[in-house]
């Protein structure tokens, strides 16, 4: 029965960094008082209310942030209208998934499509009723694009410096792919879209080839 319960928990760990959720377990057919049980014999390690890594499962490093989102359903909440995910990495905590500028992480900043509360600490969620083309999965968590993700961080009015280092950053990997789309993010904003993302090249000391053409 151990060996059931564990291959049950293990199909739904490996699609998700090697985390279950108390929520999918009972989905599978594994009680609380199991997956308890099997917590208290070192089978699965808790990583956050609700959130257990599988014994063997080497430990990601956002974690944190994995075991965050699942936590808040982001696995098993349905997808909106418009087929984004429920629970979406926005702000500080997208940078760091993408790994881009310098951020300390202080807290989790998600964004749903309605209001909703959460007694997790650190944790703040944003309304933002997002489209598809605003939201890529990176290792397998939905997050803000990396051009929505800097209309995001200037939104936030973010240290103009650090958002800066998002974009050298994004640049040198060859992560800014839809100049007008950036911009017009900005825009949106009341800014002049267009001029800021001039600016923001200027302040990252990186080259603007290919972007004054889209």
């Amino acid at each position: 029965m151990a060996d059931v319960t564990l291959a049950k928990l293990g199909a739904v760990a490996e699609r998700r960094w090697g985390l279950v959720t108390t929520a999918q377990a009972e989905g599978a057919g594994v009680s609380r008082k199991q997956l308890s049980r099997m917590a208290s014999s070192g089978a699965l390690e808790r990583v956050a209310h609700g959130v257990y890594r599988m014994a063997g499962a080497p430990p990601q490093d956002n974690e944190a942030i994995y075991a965050t989102w699942l936590a808040l359903g982001g696995a098993t909440n349905p997808r909106t209208e418009s087929g984004v995910a429920s629970v979406v990495a926005a702000g500080v905590t997208a940078a760091v998934v993408h790994g881009l500028g310098d951020f300390f992480l202080d807290r989790f900043d998600f964004m749903v499509p309605a209001r909703r509360g959460t007694r997790l600490p650190g944790v703040r969620l944003r309304v933002r009723r997002l489209t598809r083309d605003e939201v890529v999965p990176v290792a397998g968590l939905p997050t803000l694009t990396v051009e929505r993700l800097i209309a995001d961080l200037v939104d936030l009015r973010v240290d103009r410096s650090l958002v800066a280092g998002v974009v050298r950053d994004a640049v040198r990997a060859d992560k800014l792919v839809a100049p007008d789309r950036l911009a017009a993010y900005l825009a949106v904003r009341g800014h002049d879209g267009r001029a800021l993302v001039a600016d923001l090249f200027e302040d990252a000391g990186v080259a603007q080839e290919g972007w004054d053409n889209g």
